[in-house]
């Protein structure tokens, strides 16, 4: 359960509080096998769940005339069923991951970690892989308590690439392997220099339930850099010389604000769930609070 000799990827504690959680998702995704999860798609079950506007072509035998009587609208009754659910968290292991004390990879490998145990703690069918990995590197769909060890160790083993794969492509060999449904987590600093907005588009084009979770180093909001500086871009090697002041320092905050605003912007009108992160907070929280407010888990 570790990422490397020493330290553990989720700690016993951690690993406790993920017991009681499960993902959930906001769009009707049919599965194929029974698992141990209730689904919001329409079913046979008993227990009721909502209501939604008839549309033609639906089955006439889930209306509510007790509704119709009064409303003088066709509503039908859905009801919850069991369904699996398939869980898919693409880590973003490029060169610009590798930064931060603790690095921005190291927070998006914990996050996917524990993701993917709550979704085998309750028997989801679970992928964890590298954003952009080739078609050799394919992970196996785990489920089950006894895939933990399995994903643990895959994920702790992940290092940063020098591939240099634009999310895009990166989202275009994740389609080429998955083409089912279910939830997708897209754990990313977005730090592309073709832009982000093809990658994504690519991964909300397919009928899946898209989140990204948006990491980003306290030291890349806020650097505490001064004086002459040569800078190097850790994924080509491209160089540019400044004179670190305080009106440039300005300016570049202003720069990465309106780059996160850009991204939640993009988001919201894709249909993405978006959530931002510092590669520095606490993860439980993340987890049991903000993501639980987005729907992601409960």
């Amino acid at each position: 359960m570790s990422a490397g000799p020493t330290e553990p990827l989720l700690s016993p504690e951690l690993l406790a509080r993920l017991e009681s959680l499960e993902l959930t998702t906001r769009k009707v995704l049919r599965g194929r096998l029974q698992g141990e999860r209730r689904s919001r798609r329409k079913g046979h079950s008993v227990e009721f769940a909502d209501f939604r506007e008839y549309a033609p072509g639906d089955d006439l035998r889930f209306l509510d005339w007790n509704l119709y009587a009064r409303l003088d609208r066709l509503f039908l009754k859905l009801h919850l069923d069991e369904e699996d659910l398939h869980f898919h968290a693409l880590v973003d292991c490029s060169r610009s991951m590798d930064f931060g004390q603790p690095t921005k990879l190291d927070f998006a490998k914990r996050l996917a970690a524990a993701l993917g145990v709550i979704g085998l703690l309750r028997a989801d069918r679970v992928r964890v892989e590298r954003l952009g990995a080739a078609l050799t590197e394919a992970t196996p769909i785990l489920r089950g308590r006894g895939g933990m060890r399995r994903l643990l160790d895959h994920i702790g083993a992940m290092q940063p690439s020098d591939e240099g794969t634009s999310l895009l492509e990166g989202a275009r060999r994740f389609a080429i392997r998955n083409r089912g449904t279910g939830i997708v987590v897209l754990i990313t600093d977005l730090l592309d220099k073709h832009g982000f907005q093809a990658g994504l588009r690519a991964l909300a084009a397919r009928r899946v339930d898209l989140h990204v979770i948006h990491v980003l180093s306290r030291d890349e909001i806020e650097p505490a850099v001064r004086g002459d500086l040569r800078l190097v871009d850790c994924e080509d090697g491209a160089t540019t010389e400044i004179t670190s002041t305080d009106g440039l320092l300005a300016r570049y905050r202003r720069t990465v604000a309106a780059f996160l605003d850009e991204a939640r912007t993009f988001c919201a009108k894709s249909g993405i769930n978006y959530v931002s992160a510092l590669a520095e907070q606490p993860l439980e929280p993340l987890i049991l609070k903000l993501l639980r407010r987005r729907g992601l888990v409960r």
